[in-house]
Formats: structure tokens, C-alpha cells, sequence
């Protein structure tokens, strides 16, 4: 059998226990040394993260890059929870229903499925055994969904997981609204959180001055979608109202979802059946029913 390069760098980190000096390595990929970026495969145990964002407009209150500073700020501050390669910051997702807004950066579907394999191979070609994509964006959910599902097609010796950092926890009440119905794109949440980095950049005095509210301009039966329907409730690319957003609410929304990024990488880590199985399959794929 054929062991590839990347496929040896991942059995010789996972093989070794995590060095006491983990903790002094930069989490950034783009921050390490080439040969610190072997011990920090070590440190990491063959796991990186692709902080997944994108470029388009967040209402009058937020950066355009809103999605790209948020997930990559809390994803770091996961990693430095449980030791991780982070990756640069990576935009090239799916907002079509913002090209008409100033500032939006839309690439092609294929293009984005195109680059995103590109991306995870040379991420595993450098070592990395299990790739965790941590979304920060509502629009690349279903990208995402069939993208992963597309790693079956052929055999390779990484893993890709997707995580969210925003599902399923219990909020503390230093991170709940102000009111009900502030949240929402580029709303209260997204701009709070923008505030808990980077508070030269946001703008809540300004949430004001565009409407968030939801138009519901098309009456469909229940079930029924089409491409337009975005655009036909937010018009404005903004939902809900971010006017009341603090950095001391965002502080606490990024802390809950760093914590449960950490636990999501910490369960990844110790994973041993996902990329048994994967081998599993692609073993048996090859040859079906023999």
C-alpha cells in the first residue's frame, strides 16, 4: 500500500502526546514558522481549522467583512482553548442575493466549490489529518451541506468536519438581546460581536438609519422557495436592528460560542470512527458488492 507524505506526518502527530510548550506557538497559520508549523501539527494532533466568512454588505452598522472577522476571532479564541492551526481568513462563499449591494464580493458556484477542495487538499497535503471548516455565515450553510457530502467522490486521507458556533447553546444572560426582534442579519448580535474585537469598526448609532424590517413582499405556500426570496423580505441586506448592540453583549456571545468551538474540537480530536469508516467506505465503494 502506497503511504503518502501527508498521510506519515499524520500518523507520526498522532502518535505523540501534546508538548508542554504547545501553549507558545502562534494559533495562526500565517503566523508560524515553517518549522513551527511541524511542532504545531504536533501541538494539534494533525487538526486545523478553516474559519469560513465572507464579504458583503451588514446593514449601516457593521463592516463589510463582518462575517469574516467574527468567525475567525472567536475560531482563535477556541484554539487557544484547544490547540489548533488557524487558517487565514477565508471569504469565497455564496452571497448572490447581496450583488446588488456596494462592497459584496459574489464568486461563482463553481469557483467556490472549486477553491474549497483546493483549499482542504493543500491544507491535508501540509499535514493536516481532520480539517474543521467553523462557519460564520448564514449563506454558505447549504454550500457547506453538499460540499461535504461531495468527499465521498474519491478516496483521500483527511477528514472534513463542519462546526457552528452559534447553534444549539445556552446563551448567559450578559449575551441575549436587548429586546426581542433586534437580531438578525447585521442586527444587534452580528454588531455587538463585531464590537467585542474590533470596535473602531462598528457603528451602532447608525442602525437607525435603514429599515430591518422584514418586508414580505412574496406570498408563497409553505414549502415553496426560489431564489428571490431574500431579497423580497430584506431588501436593505439588514435584519432586525442594531442600534442597542455593546461590546459587553458581544464579549459574552463570543466567549459561549468559543467555548462550545473548543468542545468541538476536542470531541473532533479524539474522533477515531469518522475517518476509520471514511476508509471503510472508500474501500468498499471501490469494489461494490465484492
Amino acid at each position: 500500500m502506497r503511504v503518502t507524505l501527508s498521510a506519515f506526518l499524520v500518523l507520526v502527530v498522532l502518535a505523540l502526546p501534546v508538548p508542554s510548550w504547545a501553549q507558545e506557538l502562534p494559533v495562526g497559520w500565517e503566523e508560524l514558522t515553517a518549522a513551527d508549523f511541524v511542532k504545531a501539527l504536533e501541538a494539534s494532533r494533525g487538526t486545523c481549522t478553516l474559519p469560513f466568512g465572507v464579504v458583503e454588505k451588514h446593514g449601516p452598522s457593521a463592516p463589510l467583512g463582518t462575517d469574516l472577522i467574527n468567525v475567525r476571532y472567536v475560531t482563535t479564541l477556541a484554539a487557544k482553548q484547544e490547540y489548533t492551526i488557524v487558517f487565514p481568513g477565508y471569504y469565497f462563499g455564496q452571497i448572490a442575493e447581496a450583488r446588488h449591494q456596494p462592497g459584496t464580493l459574489a464568486y461563482s458556484a463553481r469557483l467556490q466549490m472549486d477553491l474549497l477542495q483546493e483549499t482542504v487538499a493543500e491544507m491535508a497535503r501540509n499535514g493536516c489529518a481532520k480539517i474543521i471548516i467553523v462557519n460564520g455565515h448564514g449563506g454558505n450553510n447549504a454550500l457547506l451541506q453538499y460540499f461535504v457530502q461531495t468527499q465521498l467522490d474519491s478516496p483521500h486521507d483527511y477528514v472534513v468536519y463542519t462546526v457552528s458556533g452559534t447553534g444549539g447553546r445556552q446563551l448567559p444572560e450578559a449575551a441575549k438581546p436587548s429586546r426581542p426582534g433586534v437580531d438578525g442579519h447585521a442586527g444587534e448580535e452580528e454588531v455587538a460581536s463585531v464590537m467585542a474585537s474590533r470596535p473602531e469598526l462598528a457603528h451602532p448609532e447608525r442602525g437607525g438609519t435603514e429599515s430591518g424590517a422584514d418586508q414580505k413582499r412574496l406570498a408563497l405556500p409553505e414549502g415553496v422557495s426560489t431564489a428571490i426570496w431574500w431579497y423580497a423580505r430584506f431588501p436593505n441586506h439588514y435584519g432586525g436592528d442594531a442600534s442597542a448592540a455593546t461590546a459587553a453583549r458581544g464579549q459574552a456571545l463570543t466567549n459561549a460560542a468559543a467555548e462550545q468551538i473548543a468542545k468541538a474540537i476536542a470531541a473532533i480530536k479524539a474522533d477515531e470512527t469518522a475517518p476509520r469508516l471514511q476508509k471503510e467506505f472508500f474501500g468498499r465503494s471501490g469494489r461494490p458488492g465484492r
